[in-house]
């Protein structure tokens, strides 16, 4: 069947394209709160009426493609930099997260009311415990009823759960402790209820919107975009025709800010050519075609010759390297962003993206990875590192500086929580590991460890200086970065070539 082929102007009825603000508005896109005076300073100020371009859908293989001529179109660029993810109708959208939007502290009360008071563990009275005595116990019975699931005393750890709702309601469940518990109880309470191990799931709609919120609230996924643009800006250096391969585009958040920088660079831009790798929708949107469009107008209005082409994939180790249509004339970039764990659960799955990736030629491939350790067979050890982890990170939201974020972001964490705690087998998606793993494991697959130097680093901590409250710290390790809070690292960036 012949593919259609669309003019972008044809297309735009079914894409917002339109400017929400004046040139000298302040635009607040993931492209890091960027005044858009700044772009429009540097964009072609001729403005064309009749855009050239084409959009190309192919069902059979699923990809999208955008090839733009920037010498033929000037357009506003801040409808993507003010175009937020705004939620309309936040109570719709709750309700069509269905119980994973509840709030958990609703979940307990509900199990509280079935299941009724009951007396605690070790408590011989009915003396109300002091907040500090009731969370160390709280924990205590959290690990002991995790230790019942992995030896298979479930009806023991069920009698745990009710101990731990009833637990739960002497702590602060806003903040601290109490709040992550909650979570955790909730995980180890539907662990038990589906033994099979399903975690929560929704539509790629629902993850676009908790994706966005995490990253407002948190600089977790904003460190791992500076430090990723930084290490492909340098690997592109020199080269007029590059490539990025990125495994998991979402809202193309990451980007702007490197077309940004390639329209800044010496003797002129190169031509940029961008695979976006996205989860099919079920919707009915096409979320990868709104995403080319909008970075393909953004590089058009900075003058920087662009080509999108986006790849619908539900599993990473679906994508085929033809898919991608590199050209050996371009130089490549891979990036992964939080992506390369969830192929851990299958040997031969890393192994063949890896071998593929090396056999790209990639200048550089960036990596940025949870800097934990949740691919341990053994539940126990699992559970107690997740708990650990995640503490910590519901530590970091609590100073965030975007309060109004992060109540979703939380529901974007508890998602990884209960398939760390619910799931087994290939189900079980959230595999973190630490950078001394994957360290080892790229090495084996044939790829050089790129030392992220002073720049890099000077990235990372403008970033905590924008956009973070104190706490955070950027630290070297051996030759990669790591975002933590206080003591406790958060997440890893490491750059890598094909050796």
């Amino acid at each position: 069947m012949q593919n259609p082929l669309m003019d972008i102007q044809d297309c735009s009825s079914s894409t917002t394209l339109s400017s929400s603000g004046s040139s000298s508005s302040s635009c607040s896109v993931a492209a890091y709160n960027l005044p858009s005076s700044q772009l429009n300073h540097l964009a072609h100020k001729n403005i064309f009426k009749n855009p050239t371009g084409t959009y190309y859908h192919n069902n059979e293989e699923n990809i999208i493609s955008i090839n733009c001529n920037p010498s033929n179109l000037s357009t506003w660029v801040d409808s993507f930099l003010s175009e937020d993810y705004v939620i309309s109708d936040p109570g719709r959208f709750m309700g069509s997260l269905g119980w994973v939007g509840n709030n958990v502290v609703q979940h307990q009360q509900q199990l509280h009311e079935q299941i009724g008071p009951l007396p605690l563990l070790a408590v011989q009275n009915n003396t109300l415990m002091d907040h500090e005595e009731s969370s160390i116990q709280l924990v205590h019975v959290l690990m002991t009823c995790a230790d019942a699931v992995q030896r298979g005393e479930f009806s023991l750890a069920g009698s745990l759960i009710k101990d731990l709702v009833n637990l739960s309601t002497r702590v602060n469940s806003e903040s601290g402790i109490g709040k992550v518990a909650g979570y955790f109880i909730d995980a180890l309470s539907r662990r038990l209820s589906k033994p099979q191990g399903l975690g929560l799931s929704g539509s790629v709609y629902e993850s676009e919107i908790l994706y966005h919120h995490f990253y407002e609230a948190s600089p977790c996924l904003k460190f791992g975009h500076f430090i990723a643009n930084q290490a492909i800006l340098e690997g592109f250096d020199g080269f007029d025709n590059v490539h990025v391969i990125d495994f998991n585009i979402m809202q193309g958040l990451q980007w702007p800010t490197l077309i940004q920088a390639l329209a800044l660079r010496p003797g002129g831009p190169p031509t940029l050519k961008l695979t976006g790798i996205g989860q099919p929708s079920n919707d009915g949107r096409d979320p990868l075609r709104e995403v080319g469009m909008k970075l393909a107008n953004l590089a058009q209005t900075i003058n920087v010759r662009f080509d999108f082409r986006g790849i619908l994939a539900s599993r990473l180790d679906d994508i085929e390297p033809w898919m991608l249509k590199t050209d050996p004339k371009e130089v490549v970039a891979v990036n992964s962003i939080m992506q390369l764990h969830k192929l851990l659960g299958s040997s031969s799955s890393i192994d063949t993206v890896l071998g593929w990736i090396h056999g790209l030629n990639p200048k550089v491939v960036t990596v940025v990875e949870q800097e934990a350790n949740h691919n341990q067979p053994e539940f126990l050890h699992r559970f107690t590192e997740a708990l650990y982890y995640y503490s910590t990170m519901f530590d970091s939201l609590e100073g965030s500086l975007n309060q109004p974020e992060k109540s979703l972001a939380e529901v974007y964490i508890h998602r990884e929580i209960c398939n760390v705690v619910c799931c087994e087998g290939s189900s079980r998606v959230e595999r973190h590991e630490p950078m001394t793993k994957w360290r080892a494991r790229l090495s084996r697959a044939g790829f050089k460890q790129l030392h992220l130097g002073g720049n890099a680093l000077k990235q990372a901590n403008m970033l905590l200086t924008l956009c973070s409250a104190d706490g955070y710290c950027v630290e070297e390790n051996d030759g990669g970065l790591t975002l933590g809070w206080h003591s406790r690292p958060l997440v890893a960036a490491s750059a890598w070539e094909a050796a």
